[in-house]
């Protein structure tokens, strides 16, 4: 996925973070819901940050708040905390959001990239020296075909 710019990055990673926020919390702590109120604050927390790191447009910081939602939701299942079902959904949604922040982490280098190699392009040609034209070869000397004392002497007058 390309990014047209900073704010259509921005926008995608917004949206995903909510995305993420909205299917962790729909149904959040009832009973039914396959996801006790423990968990559910707890995960809550990693859903914010991750969300927080997006919408400040740092989308390695959101990867990493996402890794850690991650653990917590392993560690959530593990315990016996939320369900199976619950858990493949909200790692489905995990899923989306981290394809999407990784887009914006390697476009975010790209961009950065291409900055670089602008300013390494405006370096070189500032220090590229100026072009000299060099200086005409000396002509030689052509021979008439006279000898070099012909004409001297005598009055030719």
């Amino acid at each position: 996925m390309t990014f047209p710019s900073d704010r259509g990055r921005q926008s995608v990673l917004g949206f995903s973070a909510v995305l993420l926020a909205a299917g962790l919390l729909s149904g959040c702590g009832t009973a039914d819901t396959g996801l006790q109120r423990s968990a559910a604050r707890q995960l809550q927390a990693r859903v914010l940050e991750v969300t927080q790191a997006s919408s400040q447009d740092n989308p390695a910081a959101a990867l990493k708040a996402l890794e850690g939602l991650e653990a917590e939701l392993e560690a959530a299942q593990t315990g016996g905390r939320i369900s199976e079902e619950r858990r493949r959904s909200i790692t489905t949604i995990a899923a989306a959001v981290r394809a999407d922040l990784n887009d914006a982490v390697a476009a975010a280098a790209a961009d950065k990239a291409a900055e670089q190699a602008a300013k390494e392009t405006q370096a070189a040609e500032t220090r590229a020296p100026a072009v000299e034209t060099p200086a005409p070869a000396p002509v030689p000397e052509t021979s008439t075909g006279k000898k070099d004392n012909e004409g001297k002497g005598k009055g030719n007058g």
